[in-house]
Parts: structure tokens; C-alpha cells; sequence
């Protein structure tokens, strides 16, 4: 597997990877105070522009609303099997409340869930402000995948393929 060094570079590439997944795995905190987490999952609403920042559509009331307003910190994960892409995200989460900011980022697919559109009284925009992210993206074919397996097995040794992985620690925020 091969590391990403440049911080620009990996920064583009978990977007574009992000940008193309269209659903995510928001976790929480459960609000007991037990640390238990839960998962739920989110349509991704990204904008052409990344600012470092992913946007989600949710309800007012939902479980996701109430342990965020408890504790902010939360997690998103992207999974495309398919296309062997995988993207975890970590950071704080905020409830926001901008009908211009809904208007950008519908569609109405998102109709499904707020019936009014962006003037439906339960919806609220969840912007997840990134700490750190980390990508896998590995060979896109299940032949390059299944020669990689097979090379490992008849040389004995450890599987080694295309793959690459980049990690963005303490990001900073314009």
C-alpha cells in the first residue's frame, strides 16, 4: 500500500472520493452519558466547493440532533465496495439552521424526508466541521484485486497491492 504524503493531494483526493460516495455513516454519542455509539445513515449534500467542512440534511428531533447538541464530536464514514474507495471523518458537528444553505444543497431526492422542501419545519442542516480524515482507495477491478490475493497466497507473502492511503491530522480551518 502506498502512503500519501502531500497534504493538498490528500485533502483533493478524499473529497473527490467523498464528493462521488453518495451515502454516508454519521456516529455519535449516545446522550446517556455511557459513551455508546450509534450510526445512522446520511445523504451526502456536498457542495462543489470542500472548505473542509460535509453537509447533511436532518431532522429537528431525531435521536442524531439531540447527541449532537450533547456532544459534538461525531464521525462520518463513506464506503463504495464497488470501487474499492473507503473514507473515515472525524469531527465537530453543528446543527444550522439557513434556508439559503438547504436551497444550495437540495435535491429532491431529499423531498422523501421533508415533504415542504426547504420550508419544511422539522428540517435542519448538520455541518460536520473536519478534525481529521483518512482514505483507502484500493484496485478498482476484482481481477486486479483477485491477482493480488492470489500472488500473496503462492509467494507466502503478505498481500500487497495498489493500494493507497492518506491521512489528514489537525486540519486547519480558514
Amino acid at each position: 500500500m502506498t502512503e500519501s504524503t502531500n497534504l493538498a493531494e490528500t485533502e483533493k483526493k478524499i473529497f473527490s472520493l467523498i464528493k462521488s460516495i453518495k451515502f454516508a455513516m454519521l456516529t455519535t454519542t449516545d446522550t446517556d452519558g455511557k459513551c455508546v455509539l450509534r450510526s445512522c445513515p446520511m445523504i451526502n449534500r456536498q457542495t462543489d466547493q470542500f472548505n473542509n467542512e460535509l453537509w447533511f440534511f436532518t431532522k429537528r428531533n431525531s435521536p442524531q440532533t439531540k447527541e449532537i447538541e450533547k456532544s459534538a464530536q461525531v464521525n462520518i464514514s463513506y464506503s463504495d465496495p464497488s470501487h474499492s474507495s473507503y473514507v473515515s471523518v472525524s469531527g465537530t458537528g453543528e446543527l444550522i439552521d439557513d434556508k439559503a444553505k438547504a436551497k444550495q444543497i437540495w435535491s429532491d431526492e431529499m423531498k422523501a424526508w421533508f415533504p415542504m422542501g426547504v420550508d419544511d419545519p422539522d428540517l435542519i442542516l448538520l455541518r460536520v466541521t473536519l478534525g481529521s480524515a483518512e482514505y483507502w482507495e484500493g484496485p478498482n477491478t476484482k481481477i486486479g484485486q483477485l491477482y493480488g490475493m492470489a500472488k500473496g497466497a503462492i509467494t507466502g507473502e503478505r498481500h500487497s497491492s495498489t493500494a493507497t492511503h492518506g491521512k489528514l491530522n489537525d486540519v486547519k480551518h480558514n
